[in-house]
């Protein structure tokens, strides 16, 4: 687990990573503004500890800066204003937590494993997975085998449904219901040429096919060819 801690007073700082790396956290400390915003938005953390007086930035347009660049990493304010008007305006510009200076070490990791294990779930839940397949729905990516599957809307709201309901056949009209809201009607193929591009991406130059035709039904996505038709 890696925490960035942004926090200019040296003496805080100090106390914070010293004290989190012995609990077993890989710490990062920044001292200014910039610094913890260019930092928190290469999204390779689990938590940023974010004190709100920095100079250069404040934590508020640090925060704004990190959520704009489409960052989810959990946000923990560190701060000696305890004004409600100022806890609100955190937890507005999407903080998670909020903790008043001076605090109890204690307190503050008790809120540290909360958050972390609350972003884990959380990023846990936005990556669909099939196989080698994965769809980041935070970061609307789509991969297999580590390369990159460019999609459109539809392709990938087409993916998001067979994934969420994998092994399970969907109909046709299903299908056009869910990604194109619309009633299926049996005279028009656009679900077929849509499901026939969508496995041109993901299954072209694999050995291992996911998404199948069950004649008579629809189509499912599965790991194994069983029960399909082709």
């Amino acid at each position: 687990m890696k925490i960035l801690i942004v926090e200019d007073e040296p003496k805080t700082g100090a106390y914070l990573r010293q004290g989190l790396t012995e609990a077993g956290f890989v710490t990062d400390l920044a001292r200014e503004g910039w610094e913890g915003l260019e930092l928190a938005k290469s999204g390779h953390y689990d938590l940023v500890i974010l004190d709100v007086m920095l100079p250069g930035l404040d934590g508020w347009h640090v925060l704004e800066g990190v959520r704009r660049a489409g960052i989810g990493t959990p946000v923990l304010f560190l701060t000696a204003r305890d004004r409600v008007d100022d806890r609100v305006k955190g937890l507005e510009l999407g903080a998670d937590d909020y903790l008043v200076k001076p605090f109890a070490f204690a307190e503050l990791l008790a809120r540290v494993h909360s958050l972390v294990r609350r972003g884990q779930a959380s990023l846990e839940s936005a990556v669909l997975k099939a196989a080698d397949l994965e769809l980041d729905l935070l970061r609307r990516r789509a991969t297999r085998a580590g390369r990159k599957i460019d999609l459109t809307a539809k392709e990938f709201a087409l993916l998001e449904l067979f994934l969420r309901r994998k092994g399970e056949v969907l109909p046709r009209s299903l299908i056009a219901s869910q990604v194109w809201d619309m009633n299926f009607d049996s005279d028009t193929n656009v679900i077929d040429v849509a499901v026939r591009r969508l496995r041109v991406k993901i299954d072209e130059g694999f050995d291992t096919k996911l998404v199948h035709t069950v004649r008579g039904m629809g189509y499912v996505l599965e790991t194994g060819a069983e029960n399909a038709g082709s």
